[in-house]
């Protein structure tokens, strides 16, 4: 059937171009109705290829369905559909063109069948999604969007010359495991690597997802690195450095969301810690493993989303975002309130919320593959995780010292975004068989043993105990109006520095040439107008003026002759 044939992308770009041509409850409605259809239409779908066509000496497969990214594209469209519902207030034609626009690209981009139409949408992902973090019209925004920018198609051009090796290396275009065999694959790695924020390439995250509007980061929150995730998926199952470098960004957030004051910038932190547990488990490469890293990402788009929806309402009614300036906010926000908890409690994976039954997957999987030590990361991660974000959030924000700010819940379209995502966070931990029906692999997992509820209870336990125990005695990083730079001190700080004071030798250097240029160019020009004034004086009393009229134009006759013979 040719309706089957249609590829998800398309609704979407289509929708970005209605709504910027209409306005008001006409644009609402078709926004609305754009995820909503386009998501029934994609769970009729088999699994298959269903578009492709011949590109020069190579097959293009612009539309292919299996479980793996059908599994990205469910979780997309409830993305898109929740993100749209959060934003019906906003007025902002740019903002809802480019969040159309980009939800389109990260159904393209999980869709395709080969490495250029990737490509394609990997650009568009980066050029779409900057307009989100401009719109908020600042100057701290313009900035963090071009280094975002710059740094996104930096990933997109190593991409497409890893792209062009591979092609050379294998005489094909098609996207399926590529591996770390040849220079290709190791570009392509790197690409991915940079999309997918690893230590040292992260930066562009936590610097341009606080920067965004208040309905823009949930957009951002929910499509570019899980677009990295499934990438990882389907091209480098089971590479063992991946199970290393997630190990780390497990754990080196931690310490800088304690630290952090804005509450955004921390849940980025927090997003890129989330997502280590997801390279992990591709990197271990079991079925289990696999299971585990895709349905956290399915779980991490819902409740990552629900916690930036949170914050972005309460920077929407209070217009701050500082722990410091924030408190007391459970007073006359008791609906944001207890939809925040309903995040926390998710990603921290207590049981019964979504964020139990999946990460324990990656973690059980890790001990049955004998990577203890990789466990223990994983469980210090967990506890750190609880810390930032399952306590910090909501801590901070609404309770803590008073503030004295008496803001009211956001608007019902902001509560009602924000509900269907509580109510899925529950409802996947408590029936998780929906999820696990989903996935790549059947495992047979269970949750819900009582070996891994206890485990999880007393760490989530202890955890807690630690952080009342630290607050209690003063210990507890305190919330300061300052901001902190990692690694980005290099290229924020250090480059700018080196280069003010390298271009500042250039310039002194250049301006006394060119003033000693100068003035040689002056004596040299006053010393011959001098000869020259004196020949002239010499030849007006020795000669008629008719004869050096005459003499001119024997030269000139001589020269013409000489050229003519040449």
């Amino acid at each position: 059937m040719w309706m089957l044939e249609i590829p998800p992308f398309l609704p979407f770009f289509i929708g970005a171009l209605i709504a910027a041509i209409t306005r008001g409850i006409l644009r609402n409605v078709i926004m609305l109705a754009i995820p909503i259809l386009s998501g029934l239409h994609l769970w009729m779908v088999p699994e298959g290829i269903h578009l492709q066509f011949a590109f020069l000496d190579y097959q293009l497969i612009t539309y292919r369905a299996d479980k793996l990214s059908l599994m990205f594209g469910y979780v997309f469209h409830i993305a898109a559909f929740i993100g749209i519902v959060y934003s019906l207030h906003v007025r902002d034609t740019m903002q809802q063109v480019a969040a159309m626009m980009y939800a389109g690209s990260g159904l393209g981009a999980v869709f395709a069948g080969d490495l250029l139409t990737l490509f394609v949408f990997w650009e568009l992902l980066a050029f779409t999604s900057v307009f989100l973090i401009w719109a908020r019209r600042t100057k701290r925004s313009y900035d963090a969007g071009m280094r975002y920018l710059i740094i996104q198609v930096l990933s997109g051009v190593i991409l497409l010359i890893g792209t062009l090796f591979y092609a050379s290396e294998k005489g094909t275009l098609e996207f399926d495991y590529i591996g770390l065999d040849g220079i290709a694959g190791w570009l392509i790695f790197i690409a991915i690597g940079i999309k997918c924020a690893f230590p040292v390439a992260h930066n562009w995250l936590t610097d341009a997802y606080p920067e965004a509007t208040v309905t823009g980061t949930v957009f951002l929150s929910a499509f570019t690195t899980k677009v990295a995730v499934y990438t990882f998926a389907r091209a480098y199952p089971g590479t063992e450095l991946l199970i290393y470098i997630g190990a780390a960004m497990t754990c080196f957030p931690i310490f800088f969301a304690v630290i952090e004051n804005d509450l955004r910038r921390v849940l980025a932190y927090s997003l890129i810690n989330q997502v280590g547990f997801m390279v992990v488990g591709i990197g271990i490469g079991t079925a289990l493993a696999i299971n585990g890293a895709v349905s956290h990402a399915f779980n991490d788009v819902i409740f990552k989303g629900l916690l930036f929806m949170s914050m972005g309402a309460v920077l929407h009614m209070t217009g701050k975002m500082n722990g410091s300036e924030l408190g007391g906010l459970y007073k006359t926000m008791p609906k944001t309130t207890i939809l925040c908890i309903v995040g926390a409690a998710s990603i921290s994976a207590f049981p019964l919320f979504s964020g139990f039954v999946s990460k324990s997957m990656v973690m059980s999987a890790a001990l049955e593959t004998g990577h203890n030590w990789i466990w223990l990361m994983l469980l210090f991660a967990s506890a750190g995780v609880f810390h930032h974000a399952g306590i910090k959030i909501p801590y901070f924000a609404f309770f803590a010292h008073d503030s004295g700010i008496r803001a009211n819940d956001p608007p019902n379209n902001m509560l009602l975004a924000m509900f269907i995502a509580a109510v899925l966070c529950i409802a996947i931990g408590v029936y998780p068989s929906a999820l696990y029906s989903l996935l790549p692999y059947d495992t047979g997992y269970n949750p819900y043993d009582a070996t891994h509820v206890l485990a999880q209870t007393q760490l989530l336990f202890f955890s807690a105990l630690a952080f009342v125990w630290l607050n209690l005695r003063g210990m507890y990083p305190p919330e300061l109006k300052s901001t902190n730079l990692d690694f980005e001190w290099i290229y924020r700080r250090a480059f700018p520095n080196i280069l003010q004071r390298v271009f500042s030798v250039i310039w002194k250097t250049d301006t006394a040439i060119r003033q000693a240029f100068l003035l040689k160019l002056n004596q040299t020009l006053t010393f011959l107008s001098r000869i020259n004034k004196g020949t002239s004086n010499l030849l007006s009393h020795t000669y008629p003026a008719g004869s050096m009229v005459m003499w001119v134009a024997v030269i000139l006759a001589t020269y013409l002759i000489l050229s003519f013979i040449h």
